[in-house]
């Protein structure tokens, strides 16, 4: 019994020894994914900025730790997206997309620049004893923090040797990746009521296992970005109706200098799918007034800070205390090469039409809105930010704001096509040096245009028909995958056509109400063309078509006929029995009614119907005009007897 309780008492000792040594056995090393709030982004977009995926790492032993292991080991680290990464690249296929490790500072901030390796040897102790592997602020040792990736596939970048150590017990190790770009327009928008996601997965593998909690991320949702719509001078939506013979800002079409010249034709409105869909070139938080942002910006090399107004990334300038930031293809990595761009294509545009747009964007007055600036760039919308000189002043139109919001420049029209780009430099919720923000809301942005024109209806100009607007993104690329040369941030062409204005031909539409050359009675007609007036108005010439509706005595009414060519302050005069001027013929036997469709404007009917000889009864009526009232500047509103 003695024995037994012996052996007992060590089996207990030995027990408690190993429960003791396993107690103290540290934690195995653990990295948690995250991605935070996801932003959204535009579904036109071919190289969205997408969140930034977090690990935050704990346990572990350090292999750099005091006790002088040895060196840190390496891992290879890669994410895949379920559609293409189109973050910038160069000729080497090293990316824009960085890896950074212990959220460093600006001034902490050492870039390994692909393909690395950089290796991190064991640091020595500092002041308290704190073992600081990427952030070495009480030292002249400069570990590397900041990692370039790679390119590994059309949707996946890697960063190869990694130096990952793990944290210990009582801190956390967290590592970021971010300037990823990303393809999703590839991904469209939902057909459902969940948006469409854009997901990340990450792996890392090396000389030391790294396992990840949760290595799928969601990083981005997609929405539309902007609708564009075609507005009427006051705001109505729709296009603008014009006639052929009545011309429009022609003083303009004449002087492209002149200043005097009103209000506009109508509007092309863009507006944000999404809060924060239009976006400067750089954050302007910290710009000073009057700073152009498309052309400034400061660095944006917090880690961690939301950059969701801007087009550019996670970006810095290399200074002294920041040394070797990379530079991908001419640009510092997470820089934009602009800021949203709105971009417009005129097509169809008649012959003889002249197109200006506004400057800048117009606004209601006292409204509170961003800034957009006309730019003179590639077609597609690309190119460095250039400013397009303007034609001059407007008087004040009472619709917007401000004179200044109202010069004009004329766009090119080449075989009925053309083009205008402008360029976002701030929201109404982040202009430089105003502390007085608007409430953070969707933004509209109006540009006005003119469609101006003389009329010359003797050469058939303007010319006749409906010009369209295509309102989009810009740059338009059909670069799907990580480019060198590609913009970013660039988009798909994803626009319809919209009806911008028409011109119509000049026409009026007599109606003669009653005629008749039956049982012994005959009417006579006259067409008289009045464009020609004193107020030296552009006279037209034009045929009449006369449509007949009745009998020809019970028989079927005779076809309908067209005149010559009725000159300006000329007239058309015949009668049923015998025919007459301009070729008009007889259509003996004919009662009921006609219509005349007259090729010009400011046709009047005369009608006078009689027995024969007019000997017991006659009558005599103006033919009614069967138009809408037409304005003819100083002369008013125009007769309408139809009314």
């Amino acid at each position: 019994m003695l024995a037994f309780r012996k052996w007992f008492l060590a089996l207990a000792v030995v027990a408690l020894t190993v429960a003791v040594a396993s107690a103290q056995q540290a934690p195995a090393f653990q990295c948690v994914a995250n991605a935070g709030v996801p932003p959204i982004v535009r579904a036109e977009g071919i190289a969205e900025l997408v969140g930034d995926l977090v690990l935050n790492c704990n346990n572990g032993a350090p292999a750099g730790s005091l006790a002088g292991q040895g060196a840190i080991p390496q891992v290879n680290v890669q994410i895949f997206l379920n559609t293409n990464i189109t973050s910038r690249i160069d000729g080497s296929d090293n990316s824009e997309a960085l890896l950074m490790i212990d959220e460093p500072t600006a001034a902490e901030q050492q870039v390994c620049m692909a393909p690395g390796p950089c290796l991190v040897a064991p640091l020595p102790a500092y002041p308290g004893g704190v073992y600081k592997p990427y952030n070495v602020g009480e030292s002249t040792v400069r570990p590397y923090n900041v990692f370039q990736g790679r390119r590994a596939s059309a949707n996946s970048v890697v960063w190869f040797g990694v130096p990952i150590d793990a944290p210990g017990t009582t801190v956390t190790r967290i590592i970021r990746i971010t300037n990823v770009r990303a393809n999703a327009n590839q991904l469209g928008v939902s057909s459902t009521l969940v948006p469409t996601q854009i997901v990340a997965f990450i792996s890392a593998t090396g000389t030391t296992s790294v396992p990840i909690n949760n290595p799928q991320q969601t990083v981005a949702w997609i929405q539309q970005g902007m609708t564009f719509s075609v507005r009427e001078q006051d705001g109505d939506s729709g296009a603008e109706t014009k006639a052929q013979c009545s011309s429009n800002y022609g003083d303009l079409f004449t002087d492209p200098t002149k200043t005097d010249y009103g209000c506009f034709t109508g509007r092309l409105r863009f507006q944000e799918g999404f809060a924060s869909s239009f976006k400067a070139r750089f954050d302007v938080t910290n710009l000073s007034a009057g700073t152009n942002p498309a052309l400034i910006g400061n660095n944006q090399n917090n880690p961690g800070s939301i950059y969701n107004a801007s087009e550019s990334g996670f970006w810095t300038a290399s200074t002294a205390s920041t040394t070797g930031w990379p530079s991908v293809s001419g640009y510092p990595a997470g820089q934009a090469n602009q800021g949203t761009r709105l971009r417009v294509v005129f097509n169809n545009v008649p012959a003889g039409v002249r197109i200006y747009v506004s400057i800048r964007n117009i606004a209601a007055s006292g409204a509170k809105v961003g800034w957009a600036r006309l730019v003179n760039v590639a077609a597609d919308g690309s190119g460095s930010y250039a400013e397009t000189p303007n034609s001059g002043s407007a008087t004040t139109c009472s619709a917007w704001s401000g004179a200044a919001l109202e010069k004009i420049a004329e766009m090119p029209i080449f075989g009925g096509s053309g083009n205008a780009t402008w360029e976002v430099m701030y929201d109404a919720n982040s202009v430089p040096g105003d502390s007085g923000q608007a409430a953070l809301s969707i933004q509209r942005y109006e540009f006005g245009y003119i469609a101006a024109y003389k009329a010359n209806t003797s050469n058939n100009l303007p010319g006749l028909g409906t010009a369209t607007a295509n309102g989009m993104f810009a740059p338009v690329s059909t670069v799907t995958t990580a480019s060198t040369v590609a913009p970013v941030p660039r988009f798909a062409d994803t626009s319809s056509a919209l009806n911008l204005f028409t011109i119509n031909a000049c026409v009026t539409n007599l109606l003669f109400p009653f005629v008749t050359n039956q049982v012994g009675f005959d009417t006579g007609l006259v067409i008289s063309n009045t464009s020609k007036d004193p107020w030296g108005h552009s006279t037209q010439a034009g045929t009449c078509e006369i449509n007949y509706y009745g009998d020809t005595n019970g028989a079927v009414p005779p076809p309908a006929q067209t005149s010559g060519v009725i000159p300006a302050g000329d007239y058309a005069a015949w009668t049923l029995s015998g025919g007459g001027k301009f070729g008009l013929t007889a259509t003996p036997g004919f009662q009921g009614y006609i219509i005349a469709r007259c090729k010009f404007r400011f046709a009047h009917g005369f009608a006078y119907i009689s027995d024969a000889g007019a000997q017991k009864l006659a009558h005599g009526y103006l033919a009614l005009i069967m138009d809408v009232p037409m304005n003819r500047d100083d002369v008013g509103t125009s007769e309408n007897l139809g009314q």
